[in-house]
């Protein structure tokens, strides 16, 4: 029966490994966000800079991993075998909790999933020593360390608050006095901000981040009780330095300050959170060494020996770090996640990820009241020089470099860095697990309000992404708390066998995951993908459009055939796949005209005509996909609701017009691959008119036999609009074709005329 406990340390060090390479996927945003957003210093540096702040910070966080012995739970209530039980639970739980949302693309935080992991399990626990005591529920603040508990929680959640509170307060007074033309400003500007963000990135970091590890009592007499005396030489060196960087050495104040904040982020994030990593293994482990050396049973053995101050071996600290430092270098998914927090706070216009809803009108409707009744109270004269400060300047790019813009300036990049580094350090020096990815997003969403870049084109989306992101945060809280109770039940009542079990459970959803995001990564450079237009004369945007059709053509020619073979065969899982394939050729459709206004911003004035052609080719587009999606909608609707199926004569009416349509989709592609268009009249023209009578036979054949035979008026309905819209689909392609025509030849006529 020994040997199990050892068999769980064993897997609880594998799962700790796994856990760091999740974990750091998840909490890349909170230091490179910044950094990649502001492109101000070069990938490769970034990722050095980065992995040397995670190292030294991994050293720095042995004094926080008192959390996962004693911060949740009260150790001397619970007997060694319970213990592990709980430990077991929260680790199998945290990989697959953060696993998801890692597929998912959404940031989440590592620090609320282990607090209420560690929670979950040792409420169950406790309610089953409870029961088996005869003892009342009530007991239960007994087992668990509340006070600790709540102050960690309410530090969490006041964290969203105080982060954005700050981030806004701090950009809106750094852009009012820096403005957008921030390099044009005198020397001393940039040296005084440089001073500031770096006395107090260097202050919280390595001074006051200290004081949560064990290496503040070597320096605790040099810095005790001179607070102000260091931030003040602090500030007076880093100005004069800054000052010196711009003047003479011609560098930017701000690069260097953005290279010094990632550093210190990431040495911020890894002091901080390491502890949700390998805090819970490493508690095990000490655990199963001081019950070995009692020689008392596991069952009677109680662990108040996880109230005392046990240190964590460096060797330990240094390996996470290193695992660490790698998963950062090789993961794909953390850039995922980084993209959603990156596009939340953009200066820019994007594509939207998130749809605004009933809670994030209502807020932009509130913060628009609040602002116009602000503008009555401040006088005109302050209003306008504040508004110089906030104007955007333009910036001239060559044709087809507008998406090459970053996402944000180094003004904000800073801000940003500066702030969640402070936040985060004072959080650390007090030894509570502050969440570094509540931390960094709110601050990253608040220098984005104040900043002026959620204007009214983009507010409601982007409020209703943070809504979603916050909402998240929220569910991992409940979802952590629920599953780890209940994987903790579980393992109580199956002991090694179910620990097995759910270590094979987890490998199975992690491997499941792996080769699902593969898969969805692939599916974004897949050949039939849908590419943006970036020529700016006729004849080139005829040359990329006719791609694009030619592959719309090849997926709606596809869907048609999946679509009627599974509504013939009932084949709900069939109708499905079409569904979600003519949805997700809408959403590149739709991605196509939210880049009509780039795209027509980027053209000379001279082929100003391309514009025209461009948004009639995606409209017409887009009437393909919509007879296509409207098909494969109603008939999925229809077999899933269980209506009858159709009838033979329909059956073999619908086989025929779709074989003909396909036909038809194969012969408009071959033209639109050779672009050859003078083969539209008359062979095309001619196949296209016996297609459309061979549909209004169909439909006055219907008509027949709903007035003699047919008794389904859900079946009727469904024949008559996939009727309908086959016509529809039909025309649609010929207006393409003839849209093609006409412009292949009046821009050939151009270019001979140009000779």
């Amino acid at each position: 029966m020994d040997n199990i406990y050892f068999l769980m340390i064993i897997a609880l060090a594998v799962l700790a490994i796994a856990d760091l390479v999740v974990g750091v996927s998840n909490d890349a945003v909170n230091f490179l966000n910044s950094a990649i957003g502001s492109k101000a210093i070069s990938f490769k540096s970034m990722m050095i800079v980065a992995s040397l702040g995670i190292a030294i910070g991994a050293v720095f966080s042995s004094g926080l991993m008192e959390v996962a012995r004693k911060g949740i739970f009260v150790p001397g209530e619970f007997y060694f075998d319970e213990i592990m039980i709980i430990f077991m639970a929260v680790m199998i739980t945290d990989i697959l909790l953060l696993d998801f949302f890692n597929t998912l693309g959404m940031p989440t935080s590592t620090t609320v999933s282990i607090v209420f992991e560690l929670l979950g399990a040792a409420v169950v626990i406790s309610f089953i020593k409870i029961g088996a005591d005869n003892g009342s529920f009530s007991d239960v603040y007994n087992y668990i360390n509340t006070e600790k508990a709540i102050e960690i929680i309410l530090g969490i959640l006041l964290s969203v608050v105080v982060a954005f509170s700050v981030g806004v307060l701090v950009q809106y007074v750094s852009r009012a006095l820096l403005s957008f033309n921030f390099e044009r400003k005198s020397k001393w500007f940039g040296a005084i901000f440089g001073g500031i963000a770096l006395a107090a990135i260097t202050y919280f970091i390595f001074i006051k981040g200290l004081k949560g590890t064990d290496y503040y009592t070597e320096i605790k007499p040099l810095i005790e009780g001179r607070t102000a005396l260091i931030i003040t030489i602090s500030f007076v060196i880093w100005t004069l330095l800054s000052y010196i960087f711009v003047k003479f050495l011609k560098k930017n104040i701000y690069k260097l300050i953005i290279a010094v904040g990632t550093f210190a982020l990431a040495l911020a994030f890894a002091g901080n959170d390491l502890v949700n990593f390998i805090g819970v293994p490493i508690a095990a482990w000490q655990s199963y060494e001081a019950w070995l050396a009692s020689g008392i049973p596991a069952s009677e053995f109680p662990m108040d020996v996880l109230a005392s101050k046990v240190p964590t071996p460096t060797l330990l600290l240094l390996f996470a770090g290193f695992i660490m430092v790698l998963t950062l270098w090789f993961s794909s998914k953390a850039k995922r996640v980084v993209k959603t927090s990156i596009d939340l706070s953009s200066q820019s216009e994007t594509h939207e990820r998130f749809e605004p809803n009933f809670l994030s009108r209502n807020l932009v409707r509130l913060a628009i009241l609040a602002s116009k009744y602000t503008a009555t109270v401040i006088p005109k004269s302050i209003q306008g020089k504040i508004e110089k400060q906030f104007e955007k300047p333009v910036i001239e790019l060559q044709q087809g470099k507008t998406h090459e813009l970053p996402a944000f300036d180094m003004v904000r990049a800073a801000v940003n860095l500066m702030v969640a580094s402070v936040l985060i350090s004072i959080a650390t020096s007090m030894k509570l697990p502050l969440s570094t990815t509540y931390v960094t997003f709110m601050v990253a969403m608040g220098t984005s309000l104040a900043d002026r870049a959620w204007g009214s084109e983009s507010a409601v989306y982007r409020v209703a992404g943070v809504l979603n992101v916050i909402g998240g945060w929220f569910f991992t809280a409940i979802s952590a708390f629920i599953a780890a109770g209940t994987v903790a039940y579980l393992i109580y009542l199956g002991g090694g066998t179910m620990i097995a079990i759910l270590l094979l459970l987890a490998v199975f959803l992690l491997a499941r995951n792996y080769i699902s995001h593969n898969k969805r990564s692939k599916a974004v450079k897949a050949e039939d993908s849908l590419n943006k237009a970036e020529s700016n004369s006729i004849h080139g945007v005829i040359e990329e459009s006719a791609d694009n059709i030619s592959k719309a053509l090849k997926r709606v020619s596809k869907i048609s055939q999946v679509t009627i073979n599974g509504l013939i065969n009932q084949d709900l899982d069939a109708l499905k796949k079409a569904k979600l394939t003519v949805i997700k050729l809408e959403s590149e459709i739709e991605e196509l005209q939210n880049d009509i206004f780039y795209f027509i911003k980027d053209l000379d004035d001279s082929y100003l005509g391309a514009s025209k052609f461009y948004i009639d080719v995606i409209g017409s587009i887009q009437d393909v996909a919509q007879s296509a999606s409207l098909i494969a909608k109603v008939s999925h609707k229809h077999v899933n609701n269980n209506h009858k199926a159709l009838k033979k004569k329909q059956a073999e009416e619908l086989l025929d017009i779709n074989e003909k349509l396909v036909h038809l989709f194969g012969e408009i592609r071959a033209i639109f691959d050779s672009r050859n268009f003078q083969e539209i009249v008359p062979d095309i023209i001619e196949e296209k008119q016996l297609l459309l009578d061979s549909v209004q036979q169909s439909i006055q054949k219907q008509v027949e036999r709903t007035r003699t035979e047919e008794s389904s008026p859900k079946n009727t309905t469904l024949y008559f609009s996939i009727l309908l819209e086959t016509k529809d689909l039909i025309l649609a392609n010929m207006n393409i074709l003839n849209l093609y025509y006409a412009e292949h030849n009046r821009s050939k006529e151009m270019l001979k005329s140009d000779e």
